[in-house]
């Protein structure tokens, strides 16, 4: 039975960008169909509405050095996720990937002098250079501290936010710029962001309601009389530049301040329709231990997660992790010395252990989540032409 347009529109508008784009050279309707205003909103409509399907996997590098960019989908997700095999190899030997939101990257040229910035939807080959933060001109071998985040309660699609990295690491604070697509400039907060006394991580941020949330470090080089001895979230408010410190449940701080600890936060429900909370991963010795914020004003936590490495099943002798995180409430991924595993946290899934790939890992790892969409990167984004 031969579909009408306008069941032919509402079925393709479900589709990854990727299979839209290869579909696209196969029909002249289908073509001219993409390049409707409506149908990509469309499509991108229902494709926010989804979880991440796929993630991009890099060593963690200086970002001033290339290393192989992979791609690999979730369990169930690998008819719903892909990356066209020469833009990988684009970001592979020209770029570092640093962070990602809905089907959109930012990343730092490797390859250029001086280094560039710039938004990219691997998806669509659509890229957009934005301007390089000031810190980033006088000192072009800097790591920079760089986030991509959705607008959820604003008429701009996203923004990206620099901390600047303080001059005086004595007082730990960090003058935050931000910067919208639709401006084009980067405007700086009036009150920079205070990360307390120790080093947080700014690789994990979790944003809600305008507030990001950052974890810090666990290692023991602060006294027991420090307010900041133990682990903890310390939050930032974008609307008033407001810094303030959440603290970790009390069997997480317990013995937390170990070289053989690590910790990390990651968002937990639907960010877009404000059911969202925070979820803590603790990984210490040989046991992962997973915690959800349930009320955020009286500071509840309840674990959902104790589990040894060895009790997984993983079929490696001393298995030894070398990066993690969670993705779509529903996945705690980790990385061991020789491949990429799921643990199910919910549901029928929960504790279910699934084989993702095979990788060596012989450094630490990071992961960077993505969607397949047709999101555009902005005003005077173009196609990114490859060899």
């Amino acid at each position: 039975m031969a579909l009408g347009p306008d069941q032919a529109f509402e079925i393709f508008s479900h589709f990854p960008a990727t299979t839209i784009f290869k579909f696209r050279h196969l029909s002249k309707s289908f073509s001219n169909l993409v390049e409707e205003t409506y149908f990509v909103k469309k499509q991108i409509h229902n494709s926010l509405e989804k979880d991440n399907t796929c993630f991009f996997l890099q060593h963690e590098t200086s970002q001033k050095y290339n290393n192989r960019v992979k791609f690999y989908p979730l369990p169930g997700k690998q008819s719903s996720s892909n990356v066209f095999r020469d833009v990988l190899e684009f970001l592979s030997y020209s770029s570092k990937v640093l962070a990602s939101t809905k089907g959109l990257i930012i990343c730092r040229t490797t390859s250029k002098i001086p280094t560039e910035l710039f938004i990219c939807n691997p998806a669509t080959k659509c890229w957009l250079p934005i301007p390089s933060p000031v810190q980033l001109q006088e000192n072009p071998d800097i790591d920079l501290i760089i986030l991509l985040l959705e607008c959820y309660n604003d008429s701009d699609d996203y923004m990206v936010l620099h901390f600047e990295n303080p001059t005086d690491w004595f007082t730990s604070n960090y003058a935050c710029k931000i910067l919208k697509p639709e401006e084009g400039i980067w405007k700086p907060m009036e009150k920079s962001f205070f990360a307390g006394r120790r080093s947080v991580k700014f690789n994990m941020p979790v944003h809600q309601n305008g507030i990001i949330h950052f974890i810090s470090d666990c290692f023991p080089y602060l006294t027991r009389r420090s307010p900041y001895f133990e682990p903890y979230i310390m939050s930032y408010n974008l609307h008033n530049g407001t810094s303030k410190m959440l603290k970790l449940p009390q069997n997480a701080r317990k013995v937390s301040y170990d070289v053989n600890c690590d910790m990390g936060i990651f968002n937990w429900g639907k960010v877009s329709t404000g059911d969202s909370s925070i979820c803590l991963v603790r990984l210490k010795g040989s046991t992962f231990k997973v915690w959800i914020l349930k009320d955020y004003g009286s500071n509840r936590w309840m674990r959902i997660l104790k589990v040894r490495i060895e009790d997984m099943g993983l079929r490696e002798e001393c298995p030894k992790i070398k990066g993690f995180t969670v993705m779509n409430d529903a996945l705690l991924i980790f990385a061991t010395e020789k491949r990429i595993h799921s643990c199910g946290l919910t549901n029928k899934n929960y504790m279910k252990i699934e084989k993702i790939c095979e990788h060596e890992c012989k450094s630490n790892v990071c992961f960077t989540p993505f969607l397949d969409t047709l999101r555009p990167c902005g005003p005077e984004a173009t196609t990114l032409h490859l060899p």
